[in-house]
C-alpha cells in the first residue's frame, strides 16, 4: 500500500472556467501533465465552524493568517472506510495542510467526545484548535474532481472540480453526496497546486487563453450565499 501523505506545504491558485475555456485548456495541459490514477472521482467534505461561523467570517476578510477544520472522504464512506480529518492553514499565501487518516467511526467518536484512536501529533494540534473554537459540522460540500500532475514534476498538480454542491442538514459523510449547486451549470473550478513558482510554460499557456486567478472558497461562497441566513434568523435548506 502506498504511504499516505499527511503534511502538505504549497501555493494554491484558483480559476473559474466556463465550458469553452475548460475544453481549450485541458488538452494543452496534457502535453506537460497526465491524469492521476483515480480518474473522475467524488470528494465529500464536512466543514466545521462555531455557531457564530467565526472561522469563515474571519476567512472572508482575507487576513494574513486563517485556518479551518474539515473531514474529507473520497466517495461515500462506510463506518470502516478511511476518511481524513484535515487542519488547513494559510499564512502569507502559503497553504499548510495536515491530515490524519481515520475510519469514519473513529472520526465520529473523536469529534463527538474527543476519544483518540491512537497517539498522534496532528490530533494534538487539532485538540488545541478545538480548545479555542467550539466547532461542529456546519456544511456538507461535495464535488466531482479530475486531477493532473506534472510529468517532470509530480508535485505540480492541477485539479478541476465540477458539480460543486452543498447541504446544511444530514451532516454525515455516509448520508450520500447529494446537495444543491453552488456554481452555475457548466462552471469549473480549477486549482493549481504549486510547490514553488508557476512554471514558465504554464504562465504562457494561461496568458494565451486569458485565464486569470481569482479568490474563491467553496465554503466561503456557501456561507455568503446560504449559511449567512442563520445569522439573520433564516432557515437552511439545500
Amino acid at each position: 500500500m502506498a504511504q499516505i501523505q499527511s503534511v502538505f506545504e504549497r501555493y494554491e491558485k484558483k480559476y473559474l472556467l466556463d465550458w469553452a475555456q475548460y475544453q481549450a485548456l485541458y488538452p494543452l495541459l496534457c502535453n506537460k501533465m497526465q491524469p492521476d490514477d483515480y480518474g473522475k472521482h467524488t470528494i465529500c467534505n464536512l466543514y466545521y465552524d462555531t455557531d457564530q461561523f467565526t472561522l469563515i467570517r474571519a476567512s472572508i476578510e482575507k487576513p494574513i493568517y486563517k485556518e479551518k477544520l474539515r473531514l474529507r472522504s473520497y466517495g461515500i464512506p462506510q463506518a470502516d472506510s478511511t476518511v481524513f480529518l484535515e487542519l488547513k492553514k494559510k499564512f502569507r499565501g502559503v497553504v499548510y495542510k495536515r491530515r490524519v487518516p481515520l475510519t469514519l467511526e473513529e472520526a465520529g467518536r473523536y469529534l463527538a467526545i474527543g476519544q483518540r484512536p491512537f497517539p498522534n501529533q496532528i490530533l494534538s494540534e487539532i485538540d488545541w484548535f478545538r480548545s479555542r473554537y467550539p466547532v461542529a459540522a456546519k456544511a456538507f460540500i461535495a464535488y466531482d474532481r479530475v486531477a493532473l500532475f506534472g510529468r517532470e514534476n509530480p508535485s505540480l498538480r492541477v485539479t478541476f472540480d465540477t458539480g460543486i454542491r452543498w447541504r446544511g442538514d444530514s451532516l454525515d459523510l455516509n448520508k450520500g453526496d447529494w446537495g444543491a449547486p453552488i456554481l452555475d451549470r457548466g462552471t469549473t473550478l480549477m486549482e493549481v497546486k504549486l510547490p514553488g513558482a508557476m512554471p514558465l510554460w504554464m504562465c504562457r499557456l494561461f496568458d494565451s487563453l486569458a485565464l486569470y486567478p481569482t479568490s474563491f472558497s467553496k465554503y466561503g461562497v456557501c456561507y455568503q450565499n446560504h449559511l449567512q441566513k442563520v445569522m439573520t434568523g433564516g432557515m437552511i435548506c439545500a
